[in-house]
Formats: structure tokens, sequence, C-alpha cells
């Protein structure tokens, strides 16, 4: 893939998801609609647990496979954050930071992803 990783703690790409998820966890601190609170902490902590599950693996094949699940993550934390902002539950400025944030990873993952496709091709 050309750049090489010792640890999933110093992909780029997990440790921005650290943050959402932190981010995420710290807005909705307060919030009392608990159902939507665990949806979108489960999905937005999926996105790091995977990347970090999918590096651990043997294989590329794994690797692809937990990169494209923390991406379908990536779109379940925004759609989460679209109802989020709806129903008042965060003001625009830290939904617009959140959903960049998010979206900013899903290019991330699909890098990542793109690269072990083409090691797999050489």
């Amino acid at each position: 893939m050309g750049i090489l990783f010792r640890r999933f703690e110093d992909m780029k790409a997990w440790q921005e998801a650290d943050v959402l998820a932190l981010e995420i966890y710290i807005r909705l601190k307060l919030n009392k609609d608990f159902s939507y609170k665990d949806q979108i902490q489960r999905a937005a902590v999926s996105i790091m647990n995977n990347i970090a599950e999918g590096f651990e693996r043997s294989s590329n094949r794994a690797f692809i496979n937990h990169l494209l699940i923390a991406k379908g993550s990536c779109g379940e934390v925004r759609s989460m954050l679209k109802l989020g902002l709806q129903l008042g539950y965060f003001v625009d400025a830290d939904y617009q930071s959140m959903l960049l944030r998010s979206t900013t990873i899903s290019k991330m993952l699909q890098g990542l992803v793109n690269g072990l496709v083409d090691e797999k091709t050489k």
C-alpha cells in the first residue's frame, strides 16, 4: 500500500474516528433520548473499532471488509447527525463540524480500501 502502519493508532482515519466518537459522546452527554444517543454512539464507536479490528486481522481481504463496515458506519453517523439536527440535539456549528469529520473519515477509508485493492492486483 505504500504507507505502512505499525499500529492502528497511527492511522489518521482511526485518530479522526476517535475524535468523532468522543465529540458525539460529549455533545450528547445530557441528552435524555437514550435510544437516539445509543444508536449514534454505537455507530461512531463502530467506525474506530472496525478500523482497529480489521488492522489486527491477518489478511488484506479481512482488513478491506472491516474498512467497508467502518465506512458504512460513517454513513449511519451522518444520517443520525441529520436527524439529531432536525430534533434540535445539535446546534448547526456542531452538526457541520461532525458532518465534515465523518465525511472526511469516509473518504480516508475509501482511499485505504483502494490502496489495499491496488496492492492485491500488483
